[in-house]
């Protein structure tokens, strides 16, 4: 379809629904350590520290980094091949996670798992921003990042049903031979024709080059405050879901749980209310900026301004109080309502060429810096208290990692409120561009 018709065809949505399924893998695999944490700590030996750096530094340092080239050679080349080929080799290395003896044996493959993953989201977005009309891209963003809360409750489903069959290893080595399956499929759908290509005269365009890419990008960054105000509210936002990573281990040992029982009924919790967040979250951008004309991030302004005092309280009340249930539905439809008003945002404030590129630099802001700080030094954190005694050091941090990413409230407030401004801006540099 024409990327500036208002009309979604079937097929695009068939197109969405797929990579969807595909994103849902990603997560799912992302998050099968910190979902099986209460098994894999104690049979590996793993401090909090060990831990925090498998699921932290040892896979974003790869992931965010070679995302960033990932994203611009999402710019340059096939992009359906490319996301088969991410995903064939993230799935296998999933598959050999589950022989690990140890850290050593548990890191190297992670590694090379956020090189895989690093593909999939910067190409995909690039996808979608060529296959939707703006006033859609919100939704379609938001349906696509349903994967993030259907892959982490899938995780925790994965722990309650299948682990007692498989055991933690077998499930590891199941989901890599799926995903693998699933990459032949994407191996052999059609390309997409970019927008840009459609929109100048694409036989006569020159081909750009990587670091073309990355001057286009560092101009924008530097033209735009929303864009740079965006991405700052998000890597804030990501600190308190890096330290998340410890929740299964605070629910059982300081909430007192049975970790199976607590995988489930955080996977069914989490499911429902990340799927509305993402609708919500994916819609509602859209019609907000529809209605006032002020940016995305302004909307998730107010979603955050209304739920940080239950965000907060969730983290010191009792389990059995109806404060922690709330706190655990709305933790997940935040995150849901996240992802599709920023990740729209940030595409409508570049140029369509480097699409791509400007995903995966967010990616990499968001991972490596947010959930990096949010893991590592969650973890390091959580360590040093148990050394010096202090009583219940899981809790403390999160609430400290949670009070941190209250920082993206202004940050949302300000980028929403340059949105439109930046926007033409662009819109003007470009068209200035075409003319000349």
């Amino acid at each position: 379809m024409n990327a500036s018709d208002d009309v979604v065809r079937s097929r695009d949505v068939g197109f969405l629904l797929f990579l969807t399924l595909l994103n849902v893998m990603n997560f799912v695999d992302r998050q099968l350590l910190g979902s099986f944490a209460n098994w894999i700590v104690p049979d590996l030996g793993l401090s909090n520290t060990e831990f925090g750096l498998l699921t932290g530094l040892v896979f974003i340092v790869f992931y965010s980094v070679m995302g960033l080239f990932m994203g611009a050679l999402a710019d340059m080349v096939n992009r359906t091949r490319l996301i088969a080929a991410g995903l064939a080799l993230w799935s296998a290395l999933t598959a050999l996670s589950g022989a690990a003896k140890g850290f050593a044996s548990l890191a190297i493959p992670r590694m090379f798992i956020g090189v895989g993953e690093s593909i999939m989201t910067p190409t995909a977005m690039s996808l979608l921003g060529d296959r939707f009309p703006s006033k859609w891209l919100g939704l379609a963003s938001g349906i696509y990042y349903m994967g993030v809360p259907i892959g982490v409750a899938a995780s925790l489903f994965i722990v309650a049903y299948l682990e007692p069959v498989l055991g933690w290893r077998g499930c590891f080595y199941a989901l890599g031979a799926f995903g693998v399956l699933l990459a032949i499929v994407m191996l052999f759908m059609k390309e997409t024709p970019r927008k840009h290509a459609r929109e100048t005269a694409a036989a006569d365009a020159p081909k750009q080059s990587f670091g073309t890419i990355l001057r286009t990008l560092w101009s924008a960054l530097k033209r735009s405050p929303a864009l740079t105000m965006t991405i700052g509210g998000g890597v804030a936002f990501h600190f308190v879901l890096g330290a998340a990573t410890f929740d299964q281990l605070w629910y059982v040992q300081e909430r007192g749980f049975d970790r199976t029982e607590i995988a489930e009924m955080t996977a069914w919790i989490g499911i429902f209310g990340g799927v509305l967040g993402n609708l919500f979250g994916g819609a509602g951008g859209d019609v907000f900026l529809r209605k006032t004309g002020m940016g995305r991030p302004l909307f998730l302004f107010w979603i955050m301004v209304v739920l940080a005092p239950i965000n907060v309280a969730y983290r010191i009340v009792e389990p059995d109080s109806i404060w922690f249930w709330l706190g655990v539905f709305f933790g997940y439809f935040q995150l849901g309502c996240f992802y599709g008003p920023t990740f729209s945002t940030v595409q409508e404030l570049v140029p369509p060429r480097i699409r791509g590129t400007v995903v995966a630099f967010y990616i990499l802001s968001l991972n490596f810096v947010g959930l990096g700080i949010g893991i590592t030094a969650g973890g390091i954190v959580i360590d040093m208290m148990n050394a010096d005694g202090v009583a219940e050091p899981y809790t403390w941090t999160l609430l400290t990692f949670t009070l941190l990413s209250l920082l993206a409230i202004p940050l949302f407030y300000l980028a929403g409120r340059r949105f439109d401004r930046d926007r033409e801006a662009l819109y003007a540099s470009e068209a200035g561009a075409q003319a000349g």
